[in-house]
This record gives C-alpha cells, structure tokens and sequence, in this order.
C-alpha cells in the first residue's frame, strides 16, 4: 500500500510563515545506522578552531563573536562562539556561568541596535561540534517576522545596506568591549570623492563619468591634476600640436625658452671680427647684444 503523504500542517496558515500557495511534505527519508561526524570531529577540522581573531567583530579570552560575510536581511545576524573546542554539554562549570553572562550581554548589545525589536537566540548544533549560538535580531514593527521563521525570512528579505550593516557591527563590537576584550569591527569609512572641476556644469553638457573606487580625502587631494593653465604658463614655446614635456625641476637649459634660435647671426668673437672687416667705411663696429641669458657676450674689437 502507498505511503500517503501528510497533510500541510496548520503553521503554513501562520502569518509568519513566509510561503503560499500550493504546497505540499517532501517524503521523509528512512534513518540512517550511524549519522556523518560534523565539522570538528573525527577527522573533521573545525572551522572555528582555524579561524584567526581577524575574522572576528569582537575577541575576548574565553569567547569570540563573528558576523556574516556579507549584510543580510536582517539587522544583526551575530554567531557567539567558545574558544575551547567544546559542544554544549561539555563545558565545565566556568565557561557554563560565562555562558549565561555573554548570552546577556550579547543579546542587549544587539538590540540596542536603531531599529531592533527583539533578538531571538538559537542552538542547533547539527553542522559542528564547536559550540556556537546564532543572534538574529528582528525588525521593529516587522510583526509577520514574529516567531519561529525569522531564521527563514533573513534569506528572503533584501540585505539592508552595508554602511548600516557595518555601523551595527561596529557599536555592538564596541559594546561588548565595554566589559572587557578587544573590538575588531570597524565603523564604515566615509565616502568622499574631490570633485574634477568647481565650476559648475550645466545638465546638457554633463557627461556620465564612471565610477571609480571611492578614496579617503587625503588620496582624493593628491589625485587632483593641475589646471591646463598653470602648465601652458610654465612653458610659453611649447607648441600646442606637440605633447607637453615632463615638468623639469633644475635649472633652465641655455635654450630654454627666450634664447635665440639656432639660425641666429654667429655671435663669436670671430664671426665679429669678420662682419668688422667687411664693413671697413666704419669708423667702430658696434658690438652684438647677446640674448639676457646667454653668457660670455663679446665685444667686437674697434676698427
């Protein structure tokens, strides 16, 4: 005789119940002799045990708390963690008091968070035998997230932003720190970027530049590239069809600009003495002028 699947039971009619429609019960599958070690048994590493302090929001001696990898759906999603490789029947009679102590701690540092109604604490334990405890914080007014779905609607609901999202981590971080050990989340930086031009730009003329990487103020200022202006004053010959040379810092060549060209009469004294020797209805050669910054200017011998 077929197995007649279960009847839905009465929670999907919950309004926390974050599904409609048609459904209906998977088939339960028959158990298994011996169940699969979790992470952090037999031969198993743990995650938590490898894990550096670094990827932590919070560190004290006994305890570590971590966030997610990236926002969620919820406000604050916290996962309190033991140092010691132990489950939650192993604890011994000190870390079983400190346990009740954090638990506390945690769950007012987190709703104290803007926009916190309620923190739901949890325990499974299935996936590793490192003891560890979820915090999911419910939203404020959010009544159909009451009760036991909350855990399902943090990955339905868009994630909140991640300045938000770091914000909290970095206040409940620094709760935490008021009791003792070391606060590793950071509040978000603040997103500024220099503007390319003060000089206001008209909607028509507006042309959408793409976004780069947004830059702490003091990367922004030195990012900012000096005016066409100040480069055509620093070099009055250069000839705008060709690329503008590399800045020079020393002192200005002998042809720098404002020397005479190349072309230019011979100003030696022995192109002197032969322009004097054509010219002998002269009484006196007058001496060239050399350019103001050419040095060791001659003057021509008197006839």
């Amino acid at each position: 005789m077929p197995d007649t699947p279960p009847s839905v039971p009465d929670f999907t009619q919950w309004p926390s119940f974050p599904f409609e429609g048609d459904l209906r019960v998977k088939q339960l599958d028959e158990p298994v002799p011996f169940e699969p070690p979790r992470r952090g048994e037999a031969d198993r590493e743990c995650t938590a045990c490898n894990a550096p302090d670094e990827a932590y929001i919070w560190v004290g001696e006994r305890w570590r708390v971590r966030a997610m990898d990236r926002p969620t759906g919820l406000p604050m999603v916290l996962i309190l963690e033991s140092r010691s490789h132990l489950d939650l029947g192993d604890l011994p009679n000190l870390l079983a008091a400190e346990l009740g102590v954090m638990t506390v701690r945690l769950e007012r540092a987190v709703r104290s968070l803007d926009g916190v109604a309620r923190v739901h604490v949890n325990r499974w334990g299935d996936g590793s035998a490192h003891l560890h405890l979820w915090f999911l914080a419910r939203p404020y007014g959010r009544l159909q997230l009451r009760g036991t779905f909350l855990s399902l609607w943090d990955s339905i609901l868009p994630p909140i932003s991640e300045d938000q999202w770091r914000e909290n981590l970095a206040m409940v971080a620094a709760w935490l720190a008021e009791f003792g050990g070391r606060p590793l989340a950071e509040p978000p930086r603040i997103q500024w970027q220099a503007p390319s031009s003060l000089s206001p730009t008209s909607p028509a003329n507006a042309v959408e530049e793409p976004e780069e990487e947004s830059a702490s103020v003091i990367e922004a200022a030195d990012e900012i590239p000096e005016s066409d202006a100040a480069a055509d004053l620093s070099d009055p010959s250069a000839d705008p069809s060709e690329p503008d040379p590399a800045p020079q810092t020393g002192p200005a060549p002998d042809n720098a600009p404002g020397s005479a060209p190349d072309t230019a009469p011979d100003s030696s004294p022995s192109g002197v003495q032969n322009s004097a020797r054509e010219s002998e209805e002269a009484d006196e050669v007058e001496p060239r002028k050399a350019p103001d910054d050419q040095q060791g200017a001659t003057r021509t011998p008197q006839g």
